[in-house]
C-alpha cells in the first residue's frame, strides 16, 4: 500500500502533486473546490453543488487502450483522490481571450452567452462532444448539454453553436499535446493501493479487485464509493464527515462489458453512459430509462453497482432490471455468489450484500421474443430529475390472454416492489382495456405510498395506475 499521502494527476500540461500532509485539502475535498482555490482556474463555477446545474463541468482525460478518452463530469461530485492518474481540463486549458478555442469561438459568434456564469460549463460539455469520433446530431447535442442550466441565454444559440463546431472539427491544443500527456499519465504509478490519511479520515483507492475485496474485508464499516454521485452529497450538502471511504472507481477488473448469446454482463463499475450506448437496440427498456437517468455528466460517473447497492426507493434502473430478471454477482475474499435482483433488496436501503462483500457483476438476460418489456418514469422535468414514480412491466401473451406479467414500481414504497395483487388479477385474463382498468384498482392493495416533497399519496396512486394503462396502450395488442 502506498502510504505517501499524495496524489498525482495532470493539469496545465504537467504532473501536479497534492501532499495531504501539508495542504488545506482533505480526502473529501471536491475537485470543484480544489480548482476554485487555484488562481488560474476560476472559470469553474459553483452553482448548485449537487450536479444539477453543470456550472462546474470539467473534462477529464483517461488512458484508454493507448489513447486518451475525454468525458465531461460535474467536478462538485468528485473527491480529489478520484482524479489520481487522470488529466483535468478546464476552459483555461482550451484557449484565452486572444486565442479562443473553436468551441469558445462558436458560442461567442452564435450569441450563446449572456451573463456568462454558465458558459464555462457549456464549453466543457460541448468540448467533450467535440472530442468524440462521431459527428453528433441534434438529439445527441441536446443530451450532452441537458446537465447544463442556462437562465438567461436560451438554448437555441447554444445548440446551434455546438452543432456547427462539431461539424467543423480541427486539431486543437489538446490534440497537439496528447502524446506528451499520455506519457505523463503512464508515468503515474498504479501498482499499489493509495491511502490518504488524516487525523479524522482514511480514504483508500485500490486499482485491483483483489485489493478492493481485501480492503472491504478489513474495513466493513467503510463507505463504498465509485461514482460518488450519491455519497458526495452527504459531504457537499450535509457537511458530513465520512471517516472511512473505499473508492473502487479505478478498479479496472470491475469496469467491463461482455455480450454473450443470452445477455450482457457488466462490471459493477461500468458507467451508466457506456451501458446506455451498449444496450441500444438490444435492451430497449433499459436504454429508454437511461436516456432520462440524470445528465451525461452524471451517467459518465455513475455505475450500476452503486445504483443497485444503494437500494434507493426510487432507483430508476432498479424496476427495469428487475423486469429483465437481472442477476448480481457478489464477492468477498473467500467466495462469490449470485443473487437475483428481485430478491436482493430486503428493506429500505437494505440488501443481501454483507458488510465484507462487493457487487462485482450484473448479468442482464435478453428477453425472449414473446416478452414485451417497457419502462416508464414520471418526474417534474424530463431531464436530470429523480422519478416521482417509475415502473417497468414484463408481459407474455398467449392467444390474447395474459400468460405472465410482472409489474415493478419505484417511488411507491420503501423500496422497489412488485404489484403482486395486480399481477394475480391479470393472469389468465384477456389483455384488453376493461380488464386493465379493473386491474388498476388492485394497485391500491399493493401499495400505500407516502406524501413527500415530490408528490402526494393520492397523486402517486393515480400515476401508478395510469402507467399500467399506458403500458397496455403501447403493448402492441
Amino acid at each position: 500500500m502506498n502510504l505517501e499521502n499524495k496524489i498525482s494527476f495532470v493539469l496545465d500540461g504537467k504532473i501536479q502533486v497534492i501532499d495531504f500532509n501539508y495542504s488545506e485539502y482533505t480526502p473529501t475535498t471536491t475537485l470543484l473546490h480544489y480548482l476554485r482555490s487555484l488562481p488560474t482556474h476560476k472559470s469553474v463555477k459553483e452553482g448548485c453543488g449537487e450536479g444539477d446545474c453543470g456550472a462546474c463541468t470539467v473534462v477529464i482525460g483517461e488512458n484508454n487502450l493507448g489513447g486518451i478518452q475525454y468525458r465531461a463530469f460535474d467536478s462538485c461530485l468528485i473527491f480529489l483522490p478520484s482524479i489520481y492518474g487522470k488529466q483535468v481540463i478546464t476552459t483555461e486549458n482550451l484557449g484565452s481571450a486572444d486565442n479562443l478555442h473553436p468551441v469558445q469561438k462558436a458560442l461567442y459568434e452564435f450569441d450563446g452567452s449572456q451573463c456568462g456564469f454558465c458558459t464555462p460549463g457549456f464549453v466543457m460539455s460541448i468540448y467533450a462532444l467535440y472530442k468524440q469520433d462521431n459527428i453528433p446530431d441534434k438529439t445527441e447535442v441536446t443530451d450532452a448539454i441537458a446537465g447544463n442550466l442556462c437562465r438567461c441565454t436560451g438554448y437555441r444559440p447554444i445548440i446551434d453553436a455546438a452543432e456547427y463546431v462539431c461539424n467543423n472539427k480541427n486539431e486543437d491544443i489538446i490534440d497537439k499535446s496528447e502524446k506528451e500527456t499520455l506519457a505523463l499519465l503512464n508515468s503515474v504509478d498504479k501498482s499499489e493501493t493509495i491511502l490518504i490519511s488524516s487525523s479524522e479520515q482514511k480514504y483508500y483507492l485500490p486499482f485491483y479487485k483483489e485489493d478492493a475485496l481485501k480492503l472491504r474485508n478489513e474495513n466493513p464499516q467503510a463507505v463504498l464509493v465509485s461514482g460518488e454521485t450519491d455519497v458526495a452529497l452527504r459531504v457537499t450538502k450535509k457537511n458530513e464527515l465520512i471517516p472511512n471511504i473505499i473508492d473502487i472507481s479505478q478498479v479496472k477488473d470491475l469496469k467491463f462489458e461482455k455480450e454473450t448469446s443470452d445477455g450482457f454482463i457488466f462490471g459493477a463499475n461500468y458507467s451508466l453512459e457506456d451501458i446506455r450506448q451498449t444496450c441500444e437496440g438490444k435492451l430497449d427498456a433499459l436504454y429508454d430509462m437511461l436516456c432520462v437517468f440524470g445528465s451525461r455528466q452524471i451517467r459518465n460517473r455513475a455505475c450500476l453497482g452503486g445504483n443497485l447497492g444503494s437500494a434507493s426507493p426510487i432507483g430508476d434502473a432498479i424496476p427495469v432490471l428487475m423486469a429483465y430478471d437481472a442477476e448480481l454477482t457478489i464477492e468477498n475474499i473467500n467466495a462469490k455468489r449470485t443473487v437475483k435482483l428481485r430478491d436482493f433488496i430486503t428493506g429500505y436501503r437494505q440488501t443481501k450484500c454483507n458488510a465484507d462483500e462487493l457487487i462485482t457483476e450484473i448479468y442482464i438476460p435478453f428477453p425472449t421474443k414473446d416478452k414485451i418489456i417497457k419502462s416508464y418514469k414520471i418526474s417534474k422535468r424530463k431531464d436530470l430529475d429523480i422519478a416521482t414514480v417509475s415502473a417497468c412491466f414484463s408481459l407474455i401473451l398467449e392467444a390474447g390472454k395474459v400468460k405472465n406479467i410482472y409489474a415493478f414500481y419505484g417511488g411507491m414504497a420503501a423500496w422497489t416492489k412488485r404489484a403482486l395483487s395486480t399481477e394475480k388479477y391479470l393472469i389468465g385474463k384477456e389483455w384488453n382495456r376493461n380488464n386493465v382498468e379493473l386491474a388498476m384498482k388492485e394497485l391500491a392493495n399493493d401499495f400505500k405510498p407516502i406524501s413527500d416533497a415530490r408528490s402526494g399519496e393520492k397523486a402517486r396512486q393515480i400515476m401508478a395506475a395510469n402507467l399500467l394503462l399506458k403500458f397496455w396502450s403501447e403493448s402492441g395488442e
